[in-house]
């Protein structure tokens, strides 16, 4: 279990601080994208929740807590099938289905989507995707 957070305050935080956080943190559940607040010496002390893994999870003794003054962009696609491929490129991510071919553009918008008969070979090249079925290439340009 891991929880990444991000300062919203302007402060050095000294090293073995992630303990406290933890202590403050004992038993509530975070989840990726919310603040949380901790109270310390009577002042609340703002962070962002970059990553909960997982989301959402119950922060307990063995929950790793990072610091982090940047944020990581997490993106997931619930896509309701099994994945046979995954092609990344230029503009986005290809996705191979069973017989389907799904792309998305890099903040996860889905740009086309079409089931293919006998679908056989998806290949990526020049920021075109090619497709194989049956006897025929389809090409598209996203």
């Amino acid at each position: 279990m891991r929880l990444v957070l991000k300062p919203l305050f302007d402060a050095e935080l000294p090293a073995g601080f992630e303990e406290i956080i933890r202590s403050k943190l004992m038993g509530r559940e975070v989840k990726t994208g919310e603040t949380v607040e901790i109270d310390l010496l009577g002042k609340p002390l703002t962070f962002k929740v970059v990553l909960s893994d997982p989301s959402p999870m119950k922060v307990s003794k063995n929950t790793r807590i990072e610091i982090t003054r940047s944020e990581a962009r997490e993106i997931t696609l619930e896509l309701g099938g099994d994945v046979r491929e995954v092609l990344p490129f230029s503009k986005g991510l290809v996705i191979v289905l069973k017989n389907e071919v799904r792309i998305y553009n890099w903040s996860g918008q889905k740009l086309y989507s079409r089931e293919f008969e006998e679908l056989k070979e998806v290949r990526v090249a020049e920021g075109r995707v090619v497709i194989v079925h049956g006897d025929k290439v389809t090409v598209i340009e996203p």
